[in-house]
Formats: C-alpha cells, structure tokens, sequence
C-alpha cells in the first residue's frame, strides 16, 4: 500500500473501539488503524472493555515513549475513557451511541462531555451528524461526516454444503436452497430472533426458504434464548462465527442479506452485500433507510409480514432483483470509497498535532 503523508509529524496514537471478535466495530476499527498506519503513524488498537477507569488509562497515555493523540469509536463504551486525557483527541459515532445511549440521561451527559473535549468527531451520516447536533450539546462544526469504506474479499476455498451442514441445516438438494443471510452479533440491539416464528411459517409453504442467522455470541443470556428458539423453529437455523473472507465466500452464494436490527449506525453487511451483489432486505430504521432506498438499492420492510411481502417480490420479480443488485453495486461503489475514507481519516489524525 502507498503511503500517504498528510502531515509530516509522525505521532503515536491510541486507539479505544469495542473489539469483539468478528463484529462490525472489530472490522470498522481495524481498517481505520490501516489508514492511519499507512500515513506513518503508530496507532496501539485496544479493547475499551478491558479498562474500568479513566486513571487505568491516564496511566497507559503517559507510558515511555508517551501517546501524543487518541481516538474512540462509541461516544460513551469508547469515549469516556478520554474524558481526564492530557492529549487531543478524536471520536467517532457507533451508532448505539448516538441512537440509544442518548436516552439515558447519564450516558448523554458523558458523552456531551467527550464530544466537548473531542478535537473532531465522525459521522457516518448527514442523519446521524443531525441527531447528534440535535440532543447532545451543538458541535456541528466539530463532526464531519464520513461514510464507511467498503472492500470485500471472498475467501478462494470455501465449501459451501459445509457451511450449510455447520448451521444444521440436513436435507437432500442443499444447492437448491434460497438461503436468507442474518448477519449480526448475538445482542438485542440486533433482534435476531424477530423474524423466527414468520419465517418458519413461510417456510413450511416453501421448504427451499431457509434463514440462517450468524455472528458473535456476544450477550450470554441472548445467546441461550436464541440456540433454543432455533432448535424449536423449522426453517431457521444458527451457524458458527465465520471470518470476514468465509463470511464474503457465504454471502455470494445466498438469495439475500436480511437486517432486522432495532438500530444502526452504519451497516457493514449491508454494504458488504451490495458490494457483492447480493440484495438486501432490511428493516425499516434510520441507520438502514440512510444507506438503502426502497426498490433501489434494496427492499425495506416494517414488520415481519412486510418482509415476507418483499421477499416474495423478490422471488418473483427477476427484473427488481436485477435492478436493486446493479444498483447496489454502483451506489456503494460510489459513495463508500475505502480510499476516501483513508483521506479524511489522515486527514484528522493529522489535525490533532495541530495547536
């Protein structure tokens, strides 16, 4: 990769994210490291929960040689960490941040807090700069809005009837298969069971649907309620956490993505999926409506019903499933730039030596 120096200072930074494994803040989180390493800076990534208080990382900041700058993924799990920090730093909008944390009035005051001492903050959408101007203190002219980059990558070996049979899934003719993709961390947030019970009634009327829903365990009692909800559940199946290539090699061989998330900040799999030309079928929220227009670039529904509804069309309709595709490939294409994404991320690191 080229290096690109914006600003000739190289800096040693520090870098908080949420980092479960093989989630979208990991994903997001690594490839903004690659960009601010590619311009010559050290950026140390660490987990923000491993540390329980701002002194732990006071004392992390002033280690030889000491980090000069920092940055945050998630005003409030990430960000608050920064709060007594003797170095500038920047911030970057989750989504869960943004979306929900600021219901509760003592996350919002936090993260008021953060983003009045943050040199910058990121936005992933004109909507998201919007609703944070809109309840937390005005920064408007601090937060930029930069849209996730997207490069996807299929693994070369990949089997698909493994993958198929790892999710449980047993029967005769597993080619003929219309997989439905959910992608998504094992959290409440993501609603992973919201489609089960209609999805599995719509199965029985057309066997060969089928929905797999895969990702990270991340919250334990979740996690249990949906093992057991999927045994239960013709139709519906869990497969095991796959990395991001294996996870590209499955998308491009199922009938479409689905999201049935409460919220979101900026969906990769959704990205990800129109970059592969795969369409998508996602719930009807902010996060979702800011990246997929209805019968465009995607379908979007608003209740279980409605997704069998659009699902059908899609079945059905070979022409819309055309259009959304080509669509979809040309729009991320056009706006999710990975190389601009590089720029402005450079860009603001390089803002944080400036006085």
């Amino acid at each position: 990769m080229q290096i690109i120096r914006v600003n000739s200072v190289e800096m040693k930074l520090l870098f908080f994210a949420c980092l479960s494994p093989n989630t979208g803040n990991n994903t997001t989180a690594e490839r903004i490291r690659s960009h601010i390493e590619s311009a010559g800076h050290v950026c140390e990534l660490r987990d923000a929960d491993e540390f329980q208080s701002t002194s732990e990382v006071s004392e992390l900041i002033s280690q030889s040689p000491p980090f000069e700058g920092a940055l945050a993924i998630h005003l409030f799990r990430a960000g608050r960490l920064l709060i007594d920090a003797k170095i500038p730093f920047g911030v970057i909008f989750g989504g869960t941040d943004i979306n929900e944390d600021v219901k509760e009035e003592r996350k919002r005051v936090v993260m008021e807090q953060v983003l009045l001492k943050a040199r910058f903050a990121v936005a992933f959408t004109e909507k998201m700069k919007k609703r944070a101007e809109l309840f937390l203190l005005s920064q408007g002219s601090k937060i930029c809005v930069q849209p996730q980059g997207i490069q996807t990558q299929a693994a070369e070996t990949f089997c698909w009837l493994e993958f198929l049979r790892s999710a449980g899934v047993s029967r005769e003719h597993m080619d003929q298969l219309r997989v439905f993709l959910l992608i998504c961390g094992l959290r409440k947030v993501k609603d992973p069971l919201y489609l089960a019970q209609v999805f599995s009634e719509w199965h029985a009327q057309n066997p060969q649907n089928i929905l797999v829903i895969i990702g990270p365990k991340i919250d334990p009692s979740l996690t249990i309620e949906v093992e057991a909800v999927v045994k239960r559940t013709p139709g519906v199946f869990l497969a095991h956490e796959r990395s991001q290539e294996e996870l590209h090699a499955a998308m491009k061989r199922c009938f479409a993505l689905v999201n049935c998330s409460i919220s979101e900040g900026m969906s990769a799999a959704i990205l990800e999926a129109m970059d592969l030309e795969l369409p998508v079928v996602v719930r009807n929220i902010p996060g979702n409506a800011a990246i997929v227009r209805h019968q465009v670039t995607g379908l979007l529904y608003a209740s279980p019903q409605e997704f069998i509804r659009q699902s059908e069309r899609l079945l059905s309709d070979e022409d819309l499933r055309e259009q959304v595709v080509k669509n979809g490939k040309q729009y991320v294409q056009k706006h999710h730039s990975p190389e601009q994404e590089r720029e402005t991320y450079q860009r603001l690191v390089g803002s944080l030596h400036c006085a």
